[in-house]
């Protein structure tokens, strides 16, 4: 195994580990507002498998750029969403 690859593999489990962690730590009244801001920064990891994928050859890296590309804008799409839903509930309510 490269050593780039297993750096990245040890990276990605640690974060994982960590976010697990981070996110258990989260009281409710936080958890909305705050997985919404996560969720909007994903942005970043939509223009960063965008650069992967820009490549000519089809090769693992750029197969797995496009899947992050889709798996990342799933998430900023349905974190705008769930936040929209959120705002929706602290509208006054129109009086009939």
């Amino acid at each position: 195994m490269e050593a780039g690859l297993l750096t990245g593999l040890v990276v990605f489990v640690l974060a994982s580990f960590v976010g697990f962690e981070v996110i258990n730590k989260v009281p409710p009244t936080l958890h909305t507002p705050l997985m919404s801001g996560a969720n909007a920064i994903s942005g970043i990891a939509v223009v960063g498998a965008l650069l992967i994928t820009g490549t000519k050859d089809w090769n693992l890296v750029t197969i797995l750029g496009f899947i992050a590309v889709i798996l990342a804008t799933v998430n900023v799409v349905g974190g705008f969403l769930v936040t929209d839903r959120m705002l929706q509930m602290f509208k006054k309510k129109e009086a009939s």
